[in-house]
């Protein structure tokens, strides 16, 4: 099993670079209709895009045996929240990876007869609660990196004010308390995520991702253009962690 993840990852990195090419595809072809390019350079862009789609289910095949690894690890995790949070995230995408396969059977013949709207959309609801819950965990230790800066902050403040500390405060005193409020917590939040690259990656990434099974299952349409422009993004991100592992959320 260990050595058919280790395979699997190498394949993993090749599917990221299509992604982004795929989605960069999906933003080139709004872009050229927007522009009023002629037909058949748009449908060159959509047949290259569909063929790189078909690349990616193919490599993806057997990724729901990783996706099961993945939770059979992280049921194991002392923090209830992130137990919780990822082995039910991991068992969604294995059930995604599932019936992407099922898909990619029914696109090349193999299972005659498929309803691939219904195989589709069933995917990309099981890809929507797997992004939902990955934003849950992202939230949770946001919230707890918060809670922890805080009083850290609170006791490293300076004892004896100087001016400027002065006027700061003068000036706060001034300005409605939930004004101030809010602001003390957007800078905290901006000097948490700073100090946390690997969290402010996949809260990005998450946040990029999540738009595009809500475009395909109608909940919130945005578009092509949107959502090529945010699977480019977050494909860029997942390449990112790949090349750069330490930029990787754990566990």
């Amino acid at each position: 099993m260990d050595s058919w993840v280790r395979f699997n990852a190498q394949s993993q990195a090749k599917e990221r670079v299509i992604r982004a090419a795929q989605y960069a595809c999906t933003l080139l072809g709004y872009t050229l209709q927007k522009g009023g390019a002629t037909a058949e350079l748009h449908k060159t862009v959509s047949q290259l895009e569909a063929h790189m789609s078909m690349t990616r289910k193919l490599l993806r095949l057997g990724n729901s045996v990783e996706a099961l690894e993945a939770a059979k690890r992280a049921i194991h995790l002392s923090d209830s929240v992130l137990r919780l949070c990822l082995t039910i995230s991991h068992l969604n995408k294995a059930m995604y990876f599932v019936c992407d396969n099922v898909l990619w059977a029914g696109k090349t013949g193999l299972i005659s007869k498929l309803d691939q709207h219904k195989w589709s959309q069933r995917s990309f609801r099981y890809y929507l609660f797997a992004l939902i819950l990955n934003l849950t965990r992202d939230v949770y230790e946001l919230r707890l990196l918060i809670e922890c800066e805080g009083p850290n902050r609170a006791s490293k403040a300076p004892h004896s004010p100087n001016p400027s500390t002065i006027l700061s405060e003068d000036h706060l005193s001034s300005t409605p308390a939930t004004s101030v409020w809010i602001r003390r917590q957007l800078h905290l939040l901006v000097t948490v995520l700073s100090s946390n690259p690997p969290l402010l990656l996949d809260l990005v990434k998450n946040s990029c991702d999540i738009f595009i099974p809500l475009d395909r299952l109608g909940i919130y349409p945005t578009g092509p253009g949107f959502v090529g422009a945010c699977g480019l993004a977050s494909s860029v991100l997942s390449i990112l962690t790949m090349v750069h592992p330490w930029l990787k959320l754990k566990p």
